[in-house]
């Protein structure tokens, strides 16, 4: 297999470290496969140009076969295309706050106009006078605008009354109703799936100032806190628990008083105050829960605390060595989002491709073409894989960089330009591993969508129990499955920086050597993972905590239980975003450290490559743990601990 004999090098003896000895490229395989893959990609990409009516998407078309601001060629057997609308650049719906389904359709019939309504219409005299004054016509092409309010067929050709004001969106030119209910409801005919979308976006709509400044401050706060991490001292760290605790205990009682003020108010048989104070209640049980878990760890925790703060600040020295590392997180999203953007168009236009079919009373439908559904697969795996890919060329970028630092002789010589060597290493050497670890993560999580999909299809059923709590478990095990994943591909790229071996070389031999580590330093790695968490608890916290604030303002007019979810998801992306840098620092030196100690023993010949602050810091942490053991006469050590701790005494 690809794995076997992974740890045992050809004369059957154990493999040794030999940290930026020995280089060769990796997993070229993968490479080449990846490859194959975004050519599909790309190939897709062209077909969704070619087959894809790119202008339709630009531009906007409306029900009879015409593409606004341009001169169209007639669709045969539908009378009303194929007409000039160089000048009706705006794509009007006629009845965007009042749907209809037709059949299994919903009546969504759209007009070019030259401009959108800004003020809301309430009669067919007013939609006449409209045309009149700014020549934009609002009804179907075939009445003449003098026949608004004679016409037997006006009700029919006109849209429904009253027309709501709207302005023309700035790249897409799809006029857009302005009122958030219209707003919302207009959305969702365009993504047919009215219910659920109309409840999201009449939220997100009417509350979109609000969800913006909140964005921005989880941002602010995210900054605060890579730089706190950055200058860390025990008595930030004392400021930093405490603003923890407070910022926990406060959403808590907010949640809980809202909650109690909801139940006491009259205007409760409201719909949205009734579904807001559901998910008041959903969201203070969930908060209580965890703000219960987290305060019982920092007071078990509480101890670790100045070991802790030793730790950060010896990350903090191999993060001074090279200290664009937290710039990293700014260039990958900027890839992301680039990467994002384009996936999205090229998506748009796989929704676009198809043949022009007249239907009845004169409309055109464009009827998506064969093969295009397994296109949407093939895409969504391009999704998660590459998007996979970037994140993981960062991570080894970080780790190549902190390992280029940690095996340097001359400490007072650093190496010159580490991430660039890093980055050169990557691309040179080891872009298949990054493949090869990245694929890994979309193999679990598109299986764990599915299942969450049928889960969520068998609860609208109404079925048993029993089918409901396997899907949970299987859900449950994927996503543990995800977690460990993640962990073992960091720690993999790190040892493919170390040793320069392939993928499941490195992540075998980077779970046998962090096996025989001592529990104790594992713990303190541990705790500084926790810290990182409760930091991204903290944005997460004071942001919610804002919204909360901001949200009950204005309770009766919008659901904003999924504007506060979105808002919470945001300031965790973020906070994570920035903050990563230090888990993978931590990690990446964690890995260094170990390594340091199987292949060197401190003697003259051999001595270790971590500097006397990172080996006394080492020292302490054993005798602290040591101390502890004697006090816990049932407690045991492992007989590696107990090796780690000859080692460096």
């Amino acid at each position: 297999g690809p794995c076997s004999g992974a740890g045992v090098s050809a004369e059957g003896a154990p493999r040794e470290w030999r940290p930026q000895i020995y280089r060769k490229r990796t997993d070229t395989a993968w490479l080449f496969l990846f490859f194959l893959f975004w050519t599909g990609l790309v190939f897709i990409m062209g077909y969704s140009v070619v087959a894809g009516a790119a202008g339709r998407l630009l531009f906007g078309y409306d029900s009879f076969g015409n593409v606004c601001g341009k001169k169209n060629s007639p669709v045969e057997g539908a009378p009303l295309s194929g007409q000039d609308m160089t000048l009706k650049k705006h794509v009007f719906f006629m009845n965007s706050c009042n749907l209809e389904v037709k059949g299994v359709r919903l009546d969504r019939t759209a007009l070019c106009v030259s401009r959108c309504p800004e003020e809301q219409l309430d009669s067919l005299e007013e939609v006449q006078l409209f045309a009149n004054t700014s020549g934009s016509f609002l009804c179907v092409y075939s009445l003449n605008s003098f026949n608004y309010t004679h016409s037997p067929k006006a009700d029919s050709l006109c849209p429904r009354l009253p027309v709501p004001p709207s302005k023309s969106f700035p790249l897409f030119n799809r006029c857009i109703p302005q009122t958030p209910e219209c707003y919302s409801l207009f959305a969702s005919v365009l993504i047919n799936d009215v219910d659920t979308l109309h409840r999201i976006l009449s939220g997100i709509m009417s509350g979109r100032d609000t969800i913006l400044g909140l964005c921005i401050l989880a941002l602010a706060l995210s900054l605060a806190m890579m730089f706190t991490f950055r200058f860390i001292t025990t008595l930030l760290v004392h400021i930093f628990i405490s603003l923890i605790i407070l910022g926990l205990s406060f959403v808590c009682g907010v949640l809980w008083w809202l909650y109690y003020d909801y139940t006491n108010d009259l205007s409760i048989e409201l719909d949205t105050e009734r579904e807001n104070m559901k998910c008041v209640l959903g969201f203070a049980i969930v908060s209580t829960g965890i703000t219960a878990v987290l305060l019982v760890l920092i007071f078990v925790l509480r101890k670790r605390i100045k070991l802790t703060v030793e730790l950060f600040q010896i990350t903090n020295k191999a993060i001074s060595s090279a200290p664009f590392l937290l710039f990293q997180p700014l260039w990958t999203f900027a890839i992301l989002i680039f990467f994002w953007v384009l996936w999205v168009a090229v998506l748009l236009s796989l929704g676009t491709a198809g043949t022009a079919q007249v239907m009845e009373g004169g409309q055109v439908e464009y009827k998506p073409l064969s093969g295009i559904r397994y296109m949407w697969w093939y895409h969504l795996i391009g999704l998660f894989w590459t998007s996979e890919f970037i994140l993981a060329c960062q991570q080894m970028t970080i780790a190549g960089a902190v390992v280029t630092c940690y095996f340097n002789r001359s400490q007072n010589d650093p190496p010159d330009r580490p991430i660039l060597s890093s980055l050169s290493i990557l691309f040179f050497y080891h872009q298949g591993t990054v493949v090869k670890g990245s694929f890994l993560i979309p193999v679990v999580r598109i299986p764990r969508i599915i299942v969450m999909y049928m889960r969520n299809t068998l609860k609208e059923q109404q079925h048993g129990a029993l089918s409901r709590y396997l899907f949970r478990c299987c859900y449950g095990c994927f996503w543990c499955l995800d977690r460990y994943l993640l962990h073992l591909n960091q720690n993999a790229y790190t040892t493919t920086a170390i040793n320069g071996t392939d993928f499941c070389t490195s992540a075998e031999d980077a779970v046998k050597i962090l096996s025989k580590n001592s529990s104790h330093l594992t713990s303190i790695n541990c705790f500084g993972d926790f810290m990182i968490f409760l930091g991204k608890v903290l944005v997460v916290c004071f942001t919610v905590f804002g919204g909360l604030m901001a949200f009950n303002y204005n309770r009766a007019f919008q659901v904003w239980a999924v504007p506060l979810l979105l808002v919470a998801f945001f300031a965790y992306l973020v906070a994570h975003s920035f903050l990563s840098v230090f888990e993978t620092v931590l990690d990446a030196l964690f890995l260094c450290f170990t390594v340091d100690l199987e292949t060197n023993d401190g003697s003259s010949e051999k001595p270790y490559f971590m500097d006397q602050e990172f080996l006394s810091f080492v020292k302490r942490s054993n005798k602290l743990n040591s101390v502890r053991a004697r006090q816990g006469e049932d407690s045991l050590r492992t007989e590696e601990g107990t090796e780690l701790q000859a080692a460096v005494r």
